[in-house]
This record gives C-alpha cells, sequence and structure tokens, in this order.
C-alpha cells in the first residue's frame, strides 16, 4: 500500500514499542494517522512521549471511536486486541483491511527473515538464532536484526537494514492470527512446540494451534521449516509445510557445554543451530555462538545470592510448561514462587512437577487458590502459602529457604492481574530482592 495522505487507524498503543513503531513509520510515509486506545493519557504517558516529535492526525484515548474503524483507509491493530472486539468488526463489515505491526514491517522488509513461534522456548531460541548469525555477519559485514514480539518495532531502522542482512523475529500467535492471507511469511520457519496457551484469547486449542501453523501455510516452497520433533503436537505438522522440512540439528551433537542450563535450552540451541546452518553459517560459528550465549533477562535469571541463598528471576515464564521446564533444571533445593492470571491453563501437570521437584511453594495473584488445590490434590501435606502479592509469598519462602537453597520466581501465569505485562513483575521483584539484601547487610552490620 502507498501510505501517502491514506487515512489509518492505530488501534492500541500499548507498552512494548509496536504501536509506537507503527504510527511514527506510518506518518514518515505520508499517512493520515490517528492513535486509539482504551487507556488514558497518564498511563500511556511513557508512549505518548515518543509520539510528540510526529504528525498525529488524532489522538482519541480513554476509549474508541466507531468513525474511526468505519471511515479510514487502514487499521492496525495491536496484537493484544481480541479477534471478537467489536471495533475490529466494524472496520471488517466496513471492508476496512485490519493488519498488525509485524505484517507492516516482514512485507516491507527487503532482507531475509527468519520467524520464531511456539508455545515455550520461542524468546531464547530467537535470540540464540540471532548470536549465532552475529557472530557469523563479522567476516563479511553483515548485520542482523532481532525484534518481533520482543517489544522493539523494527519499523523504526527499517530504512538500515539491507537486502544481505538477516532478520530475526519472534512471532507470537496473536501476531500470527491477525497476519492477512496476503502477508509475506518468514524464509525460515521454527516452531519450538505447541502445548495450550492463550485459550482465554484464542478460545480452544483448536484455533491456538491454527494461528501456529498459519507460519507454515502462508511459506512459499522455496522457504524451509524447522519443527520440534521431540513435540508431540508439532512433530505431526509437516503436512503443513510447504516448502522443505529440515532435519533437526541433533541435541547430543552441540556443545557439550551450553552456557545455559537444562535439556528444555538443549533443544533450543538444537532448533536455532538448524535454522543457522540453513542460513549459511558454519558448525564452528554455532558451537562458539552457543557455547557464549549469555541467555535473556527474566529468564531463570540468577540475579543475586543472599545468606547463602541463590534467588532467580524467571518472570518470562508464563506457562506451566516454562516453570516445570525450570524445576527440573535446579540441583539445589527449590522454593517456588508461581501465580498471576490463569490464562486457560490446567495446572494438574505443574502441580505434579512441584511436588516432585521443589521443597515447597508460596502462591500469589488471582489464582494462588486454584494452584493451592492443585498441588493439595497430588500431595496434601506439601508445604506451601497463599499470599496476594508476590512480596509477601517471598517473605514466605525466605523464611522457609535455608542456605545452599534456591528461591525461583516462575509464576506460571500472566502478570496482567497484579502488573502491566511480565517485565514489570520482574523489575518489581528485583527491586524487592535488592530491597531485602540491603535490609539483610545492614542487620548483619548492625549486630556485629
Amino acid at each position: 500500500m502507498d501510505f501517502q495522505n491514506r487515512k489509518v487507524t492505530v488501534m492500541g498503543l500499548g507498552h512494548f514499542g509496536g504501536g509506537v513503531g507503527a504510527a511514527r513509520w506510518l506518518a514518515r510515509q505520508g499517512a493520515v494517522v490517528t492513535v486509539t486506545d482504551l487507556a488514558d493519557e497518564r498511563t500511556l504517558a511513557d508512549s505518548l512521549a515518543k509520539l510528540q516529535e510526529f504528525p498525529i492526525s488524532a489522538m482519541h484515548l480513554g476509549g474508541h471511536r466507531e468513525e474511526d474503524f468505519r471511515t479510514t483507509d487502514l487499521v492496525v491493530v495491536n496484537p493484544a486486541v481480541r479477534p471478537d472486539n467489536p471495533f475490529v468488526q466494524i472496520a471488517c463489515e466496513a471492508g476496512v483491511p485490519v493488519r498488525c505491526e509485524l505484517e507492516l514491517f516482514i512485507n516491507a522488509c527487503p532482507a531475509k527473515t527468519i520467524g520464531v513461534t511456539g508455545s515455550n522456548g520461542k524468546s531464547t531460541t530467537a535470540a540464540m538464532i540471532a548470536a549465532i548469525l552475529k557472530r557469523s555477519g563479522r567476516a563479511t559485514g553483515r548485520q542482523t536484526w532481532l525484534g518481533g514480539n520482543f517489544g522493539r518495532s523494527l519499523l523504526e531502522p527499517l530504512d538500515f537494514i539491507r537486502p544481505n542482512d538477516w532478520v530475526v523475529l519472534e512471532i507470537s500467535s496473536a501476531q500470527l492470527y491477525h497476519f492477512s492471507p496476503e502477508a509475506r511469511m518468514p524464509h525460515i520457519a521454527v516452531v519450538t512446540g505447541c502445548t495450550p496457551n492463550h485459550l482465554d484469547w484464542h478460545g480452544t486449542f483448536a484455533e491456538y494451534a491454527a494461528a501456529k501453523q498459519k507460519m507454515l501455510r502462508g511459506q512459499s516452497p522455496d522457504d524451509a521449516a524447522v519443527l520440534n520433533s521431540f513435540d508431540a503436537e508439532v512433530s505431526g505438522w509437516g503436512r503443513f509445510v510447504r516448502g522443505r522440512r529440515l532435519p533437526l540439528y541433533p541435541p547430543e551433537e552441540l556443545p557439550r557445554r551450553l552456557s545455559l542450563p537444562g535439556d528444555h535450552n538443549r533443544l533450543n540451541a538444537a532448533l536455532a543451530a538448524t535454522a543457522a546452518r540453513e542460513a549459511g553459517c558454519t558448525e564452528s560459528e554455532i558451537d562458539a555462538a552457543l557455547s557464549s550465549f549469555p541467555g535473556l533477562l527474566q529468564r531463570l535469571q540468577c540475579i543475586t545470592r543472599i545468606d547463602g541463598r541463590h534467588i532467580y528471576n524467571d518472570s518470562a515464564a508464563t506457562t506451566p510448561e516454562s516453570t516445570i521446564a525450570a524445576l527440573k533444571t535446579f540441583g539445589i533445593p527449590v522454593w517456588l514462587l508461581a501465580g498471576g492470571r490463569n490464562k486457560g491453563f490446567n495446572f494438574s501437570d505443574l502441580a505434579e512437577a512441584i511436588v516432585r521437584y521443589a521443597l515447597g511453594a508460596a502462591f500469589f495473584g488471582s489464582c494462588r487458590i486454584e494452584l493451592e488445590n492443585a498441588v493439595a490434590a497430588r500431595l496434601p501435606e506439601f508445604p506451601c502459602a497463599t499470599s496476594e502479592t508476590l512480596a509477601e509469598a517471598f517473605a514466605w519462602c525466605w523464611r522457609q529457604s535455608r542456605p545452599g537453597d534456591a528461591v525461583v520466581l516462575s509464576p506460571a501465569c500472566a502478570s496482567t492481574d497484579q502488573f502491566r505485562n511480565f517485565r514489570e513483575r520482574g523489575e518489581i521483584f528485583r527491586h524487592l530482592v535488592e530491597e531485602f539484601g540491603s535490609a539483610c547487610d545492614k542487620g548483619t552490620r548492625n549486630s556485629k
């Protein structure tokens, strides 16, 4: 689409950069941009500040207006917007195309792309692929760009992306759902796995899986796909692959000492290595990058050690499967912090893992009683507590723990019952731990 003088409604400015990136880019293309969001000016202050120097035609906050969806040439929708949203329906009934920010980018991107989706591990796998490609591109000056669901809009640096670069995109099920039939799909598609997730958004597991499969169905015969053959659901998705299905890099042939612990990270590394090899990276480049890969913030991140206890921030674990994988990783006693908003999960498998791998657990947030009941059904005498806040849950775990133990925030749930997102949850936990550590240090000094 030629955006010059076209009316575009950006629905949902949000906090992760996609809405801001779309609004800024569209304004630079000469579009007449209207931004609309249910949140008010105070809530969106950080995002609004990034639009001050751009010619935004209208800003409608605190609610949506029908005319912004009925009398426009395009609606760019935030992926968090549910498919049954009445304003999206108004646009569709008026014949207005509805797109997401990532589709705008991928259609305009001159470089080859690698897309990573899945219920768990997609962020780590995408970051691993980018790390390998960056190492490979050092000699040639080829750049690697990482974005998508990471919270950074690649529309911002689009003018600097060259045809010989590589772009790695983490793609959520909601983003894929909003992709139109005309959208370009990644040249290399990676699916890390598919287990029930976001059922509060998609409605059913079948609809959730169909959104993931869209990336495979939309590829061309010249494209390639990497499927997690160890995943019970995804291993049967070969029939959806339109291009070449690549054999998975044998996990046992990866570097013996990966920088990240856990079998799940070895599998993530195998998926990343398969995609990177297809992109032209050598075995030595793959080994060197994976051996030194530092991991991601708030993903099994050891943030400090206080009085002999190891404190881990795994706030990005928003599914039971992620928390189960985390629990299996530790070789020391674990006290678990879990809870938040249930996205339609069944907690039975998580409860079984908790009683098997943890010494005890403190549950917080809106589904704390549901988690407590699931654990009690497995082992009634298992040590656990419930509290409304994360701070209270941490205090309980601290009192129960001993030197040499690990206290692990790995929520297994969404954060939006009490926090804006999982990043804010993790940051608040880090500050909580820092304040607690300072108080412990002060108490130690005063006792001397």
